[in-house]
């Protein structure tokens, strides 16, 4: 899904290959700048605020913010006492955040001994989840950080897809809207009108995607099988997943997905 992730360059399963000569360690670490101001908001107070914010790839992990300790509001974190050790990053020391009567636990940590990476100096990262609000300029961001080199592309398509579940037909369109995302299988979104929705019951389950926004789910029950979230849609997607707004996704198991006869990639 990025740099680090999927089938990303540095990447243990990355998809392509590099020239003879380029040496990567076992587990790459890059940092790089992060051109946009963040902040981030504790119990509805603004305790971190940056314009030199640093983004941190690692392989098989999210990438993440790292910001210079000063740009954090000053007793807001406190040392815990615990520590973790990483590797290659080195010993974490992990730091309580407090607001208020509010104390949210390894709320963030640095590494006061950065040797593998020794950018890290004088940064601390702090976790998407300890704090209950975050702004890339003035739009929030759900989820976690966004990647810079994850993409999410979409594109008609006059493709034949098929979706059985236990062998029978729940969905048939021609008229598809394709979605490519960064270090993913392509996936088929479908208009309602070519869903059989008497195969469908609306599902509590929600998931959020920095780049798509709130998918809603359903179960799908057809010959014999039910496949719980087996359907999927985004409602009021973000603006680069506009194209799939309202229209159904399938994946799961018991879910066939075919595309002009042939199993649909990534779906068995």
């Amino acid at each position: 899904m990025s740099l680090t992730l999927g089938t990303g360059p540095l990447a243990p399963t990355r998809a392509g290959v590099f020239d003879r000569g380029t040496v990567l360690s076992g587990h790459p670490l890059y940092l790089e700048d992060v051109p946009q101001r963040v902040r981030g908001y504790l119990d509805g107070e603004c305790v971190v605020d940056s314009r030199r914010v640093r983004m941190l790839h690692e392989v098989a992990a999210l990438p993440v913010w790292w910001f210079p300790a000063e740009d954090v509001r000053a007793g807001v974190l406190a040392p815990s006492g615990r520590t973790r050790d990483d590797d290659p990053k080195g010993a974490l020391r992990l730091l309580d955040a407090r607001r208020g009567g509010r104390v949210v636990e390894d709320a963030a940590y640095d590494v006061p001994e950065p040797a593998a990476l020794p950018a890290l100096a004088g940064l601390v990262q702090v976790r998407f989840g300890a704090l209950d609000r975050w702004l890339e300029e003035d739009d929030e961001v759900v989820g976690h950080p966004r990647d810079p080199y994850h993409r999410v592309d979409t594109r008609r398509s006059g493709e034949h897809v098929v979706v059985r579940v236990g062998g029978e037909v729940v969905a048939d369109s021609t008229r598809p809207v394709k979605l490519f995302e960064t270090g993913l299988p392509p996936r088929w979104y479908l208009p309602r009108e070519d869903v059989r929705a008497e195969h469908l019951r609306l599902s509590p389950t929600t998931t959020v995607c920095p780049y798509k926004g709130v998918a809603t789910y359903a179960t799908l029950t057809a010959g014999g099988t039910v496949v719980e979230d087996g359907a999927w849609s985004y409602e009021e997607p973000f603006a680069e997943s506009e194209q799939v707004r309202g229209l159904l996704s399938f994946l799961g198991g018991g879910v066939e997905v075919s595309v002009d006869g042939e199993p649909a990639p990534g779906t068995s």
